[in-house]
């Protein structure tokens, strides 16, 4: 199963699952999940090939929605939902083919869409790092600086370094092998009625007008707001505002 970390403790409201994006962790939501864990008991996932779980030599949505899905069956309960661009997708995935286990999903920054662009540059630029030479998470940063990586994102993926043993914790030949099926969704028929609110960055150009309609066609009741002033990653931009919408609509 998933490596967890859980926040806060069981109370009378459903309990939060957070998934994170690509080359995250669960401990990257540490903040915003220790946050919501005053009225809720919080559990973060480590993504499989990310964190401390467990190395697949696959990466489909399928498969990411079947680990969320175990998790939530070794809770006992179905659970509300958090899942950002990735793991945004992941929780579309164990909504539509699990909906049993979903009580309220929030979707971060992402469409059930294929998307264009990739991100194997970033896993590039993590093979370059030469690990033998790191003493500090600041050594890789500088090397990373020199591939042209922003300084946000440095700090970002520095976090899923594990320095005494010379390694990234993340599968960089499996995830880059499987990223045509990280950027696409996978076809389905399947609707999930559930409250679902998709929540984007207002800079962001991920969730587009024109994706509204095929949410709608697989979340009928899916409702939209955009955080001002935020990107890509607005949990770690606008933390407070996050926190502050993902509130209001888990309570509602």
């Amino acid at each position: 199963m998933l490596n967890t970390i859980l926040h806060g403790t069981p109370t009378d409201r459903p309990a939060l699952l957070i998934a994170h994006g690509l080359y995250g962790s669960a401990r990257n939501w540490g903040v915003i999940a220790k946050r919501l864990s005053d009225e809720r008991q919080v559990v973060a996932v480590d993504m499989r090939n990310h964190g401390n779980s467990n190395w697949a030599d696959t990466h489909t949505y399928p498969d990411l929605a079947t680990d969320l899905a175990q998790v939530i069956d070794a809770q006992g309960a179905p659970m509300d939902i958090i899942g950002h661009s990735m793991g945004g997708k992941a929780a579309m995935m164990l909504a539509l083919n699990h909906p049993d286990r979903v009580n309220k999903l929030v979707v971060a920054d992402i469409a059930p869409v294929t998307y264009g662009h990739s991100q194997i540059q970033f896993i590039q630029a993590m093979r370059a790092v030469d690990l033998e030479t790191l003493e500090r998470r600041s050594d890789a940063e500088q090397q990373l600086a020199a591939s042209g990586v922003d300084p946000a994102l440095q700090s970002f993926f520095t976090q899923s370094l594990d320095i005494p043993n010379k390694r990234w914790r993340l599968n960089l030949d499996v995830l880059a092998h499987q990223m045509p099926n990280i950027m696409s969704f996978p076809d389905s028929d399947a609707v999930w009625p559930g409250s679902a609110l998709f929540l984007s960055g207002a800079e962001s150009d991920y969730v587009r007008p024109e994706h509204r309609a095929v949410i709608r066609s697989r979340f009928p009741n899916a409702r939209f707001a955009k955080i001002p002033g935020a990107g890509h990653w607005l949990h770690a931009e606008k933390p407070r505002e996050f926190e502050a919408a993902a509130r209001t609509f888990l309570n509602a």
